[in-house]
Order: structure tokens, then C-alpha cells, then sequence
């Protein structure tokens, strides 16, 4: 259900965005899909195998509206573990053709039953290929994880005319 209403708010900013940026050249980032981390990835000790992603954003100049969400998932001594990131994009920096750079701050649920942590900040790199495939490379505060290859589902990054 959360999923759901993520996507929604995302479908609504996508319809407001063109307003708040004027004459300034917008490009749309959208996707939902899963993808798989290189060997070797982790966060908060956890070794991550796999994601699963919903994003849909504006970007123009150097600012950006939207949401990303993603489980990272992987497993540790005592099991499987979901790590849930749900940020807010706010800046972005230009990029070139099919690719997004963007960034924000998000709330972290580590799975584990301690607290969400709300405030990190994050950065996304998004790359999509014409198939609906691609990458997506996250910083999460300090720590920069390897692009996950994005394998299922689809994204596209496409300038709004």
C-alpha cells in the first residue's frame, strides 16, 4: 500500500512540475523494477544481493521534485534483511542524454526493528538504456554503494518538450 501511494504522489508531482519550472528545460525519471548489487555490497553490514525501486521525478537545471523508494536486500548472520529507503529528491546536477544525477534526503528503516532514521542525505545515479533496463548508484550519507544493475521492470529518462 505504501508502494502505491508513493507511485501516486509521484504520478502528481510529474502533473505539477512543468508549472513550477517555467521555461526551464525539464527532464522526466521514472521506474519501477528490481535489480541485482555486484559482489561485495553492503550497508549497515548487511550484504546486499538485490533491490527493488519505484522513482518518479522531475529534474531541471539544478533542481529536482519527486520520490525514490527502494528495499535494499540482502542477508545477514541471523538472515534475510529489507533495508527501506524512501527519499525526496530536491536538487539535481545536468547530466547527459539518458542519464539523471539527483539528490535529496530520505528516511531509513534498517529492518532490524531499531527506528527509521530520517534526514540522511542521499544522491542517485540513474542510467537507462532504450530496452527499459539500466543502473542506479546510491549514496547513502557517507556511504556510496555500486550501481545495481536494474534488470526487471523499466525506466526511462526522457526530455520533456
Amino acid at each position: 500500500m505504501r508502494r502505491f501511494a508513493m507511485l501516486l504522489a509521484a504520478m502528481l508531482v510529474m502533473a505539477v512540475w512543468p508549472a513550477l519550472v517555467n521555461a526551464q528545460t525539464e527532464t522526466s525519471v521514472t521506474g519501477a523494477g528490481e535489480g541485482t548489487f555486484p559482489a561485495g555490497a553492503s550497508y549497515l553490514g548487511v550484504q546486499l544481493n538485490s533491490l527493488t525501486l519505484g522513482m518518479g521525478l522531475g529534474v531541471a537545471g539544478t533542481s529536482a521534485l519527486g520520490q525514490l523508494q527502494t528495499s535494499l536486500i540482502g542477508v545477514t548472520p541471523l538472515g534475510a534483511r529489507e533495508i527501506v529507503v524512501e527519499g525526496l529528491a530536491s536538487a539535481s546536477v545536468p547530466s547527459g542524454l539518458h542519464t539523471a544525477v539527483f539528490s535529496g534526503t530520505c528516511t531509513v528503516d534498517p529492518g532490524d526493528g531499531t527506528p527509521p532514521v530520517a534526514g540522511v542525505p542521499f544522491s542517485a545515479a540513474v542510467a537507462a538504456n532504450p530496452d527499459g533496463t539500466g543502473s542506479l548508484a546510491l549514496t547513502l550519507g557517507v556511504t556510496s554503494l555500486p550501481a545495481a544493475a536494474i534488470n526487471e521492470g523499466y525506466m526511462t529518462i526522457r526530455l520533456l518538450e
